[in-house]
């Protein structure tokens, strides 16, 4: 075809073009602004993109299929159908029951999780990566029967080589292991660090061919949760991912996080969070095999694990922070690494502080993520001047996501003070209803404190890079 026929025909081409794109873009917009007034989580939400929409088409529509929907459809009926492989869940509390002797607080936290607290658990405070992966590693080799591995970053470095080497040796002493990860959070991992595993026996789910939050082509929602299962007797949970960065070897120096190790029966729970992610992200039941009845501890402590995600009725996210504050009588400590709460649960904080609740918000000095960062020193000025405490950690990066209320209860696990773990992120809290374990947690955060300064300065009275940056970033808070 010469090049005056190409011409002749693009050109009778590019008219029919422009008829159905006429079309099509008002049918498109009409049908979003229908699930945006019909679905949004707000009417705030519902008007910013009518206007949007209306005002922008072609860049509005685009961005509402990436970013308008905060509802992950069919995860609700595959975790309803992963469930099915625990008998009995509803008796578990029965066999394995938390002390009577007073009320653990534990009411609202059981319903978001459609799981009891149950009693006969023990639980080990690990801080910082060097510990807790120690302890991870040595947990993976007493391993019998199987593991069940997931983190939201695995990184192709020295510490995520170690640790596929023990995943390794495992499976090579006859050990089913089972890794799942994130697409978005682990994009940099090379295809070589997975066909090592995959050659070593080891079951990953592919990002790429997989459904459901672990995919990379679902950027709006991304499983962020950090889960390790040995045998059903031992579980891991916290905020540390597997990467040289989370031991200290990143370019923020010492990095500061939490993490969990869990015996007893809340394991299985634990584990069934995992079944249920497997199942989402497969298509198929983690199958036979697992151990669902472990043995009471003698420390017999009372816990529960708190599953939030967009997969839920409700934004079980935020309302697991609204009940964590509505429950705080005389303290609330929050160490998170990025704070960009929704107005409601922000409402709940200052309203906290006003009743004489001591609130502490714990937050790094320095960024890892620009834009939370900024979108934080937003909502800085009203929290304290309802009396909330604010502290910048200044010893490296503080990434724990950590919740003290009262000299009861703490919570430990993967959520985030901000909205995506709110209601777009797929998270993990396990919470002890414990007053001596609250206590090691209170020392631990006394001692973050201690290496943390007040924030004092107003907004106005930021540098100007944060005193522009932060209003424009809180405008993005819905997806931070």
């Amino acid at each position: 075809m010469s090049g005056n026929d190409m011409g002749v025909t693009l050109g009778s081409i590019y008219p029919h073009l422009i008829a159905v794109a006429a079309v099509l873009v008002p049918l498109a917009v009409a049908f979003c602004i229908w699930r945006a007034v019909t679905s949004a989580r707000t009417p705030q939400g519902a008007v910013a993109w009518v206007v949007f929409l209306l005002a922008a088409p072609w860049f509005a529509l685009p961005s509402y299929a990436i970013l308008g929907h905060h509802k992950v459809r069919g995860y609700k009926a595959a975790r309803r159908d992963s469930r099915r492989v625990v008998k009995a869940l509803a008796d578990f509390a029965d066999e394995h029951p938390v002390s009577q002797d007073a009320d653990l607080g534990q009411g609202a936290f059981e319903r978001l999780a459609d799981m009891p607290a149950v009693g006969g658990n023990s639980v080990d405070l690990l801080i910082d990566g060097d510990d807790a992966f120690a302890a991870m590693m040595a947990a993976m080799d007493r391993a019998e029967h199987y593991l069940l591995v997931q983190f939201y970053t695995f990184a192709d470095d020295d510490l995520g080589g170690r640790f596929a080497d023990r995943l390794i040796a495992a499976a090579a002493r006859g050990v089913t292991v089972r890794v799942m990860y994130d697409g978005v959070g682990s994009y940099g991992l090379s295809s070589a660090y997975t066909r090592r595993l995959r050659d070593g026996g080891i079951e990953t789910i592919d990002p790429h061919e997989a459904r459901g939050p672990t995919s990379r082509r679902q950027v709006n929602f991304r499983n962020h949760r950090k889960t390790i299962v040995i045998d059903g007797r031992e579980g891991f949970v916290g905020g540390l991912n597997v990467a040289d960065d989370y031991v200290g070897k990143g370019p923020f120096g010492h990095w500061r996080d939490t993490h969990l190790a869990l015996r007893g029966p809340v394991v299985a729970q634990l584990q069934l969070i995992f079944a249920e992610d497997w199942h989402w992200a497969t298509g198929h039941e983690i199958g036979p095999g697992l151990d669902w009845r472990p043995v009471d501890e003698e420390a017999n402590l009372a816990a529960l694990i708190v599953p939030c995600g967009p997969g839920d009725d409700f934004d079980t996210g935020a309302l697991f922070f609204a009940a964590a504050i509505a429950e705080a009588r005389e303290r609330l400590w929050i160490a998170s690494p990025y704070f960009v709460p929704d107005a409601e649960v922000l409402s709940a904080l200052k309203v906290a502080a006003l009743r004489g609740v001591d609130v502490r918000v714990l937050v790094p000095d320095v960024a890892d993520h620009t834009l939370p960062w900024l979108a934080a020193f937003a909502y800085f000025d009203e929290i304290r001047a309802a009396g909330v405490k604010v502290w910048r950690y200044t010893s490296g990066f503080t990434h724990q996501k950590v919740v003290l209320i009262d000299d009861r209860i703490a919570a430990v696990g993967t959520a985030n003070f901000d909205n995506r773990s709110f209601r777009l992120n797929f998270e993990t809290m396990a919470m002890v209803f414990d007053g001596a374990f609250a206590g090691q947690v209170a020392a631990m955060l006394e001692a973050d404190i201690a290496r943390a300064l007040p924030l004092e300065k107003d907004l106005s009275e930021q540098k100007w890079k944060v005193r522009l940056g932060a209003p424009l970033a809180r405008l993005l808070s819905p997806v931070l």
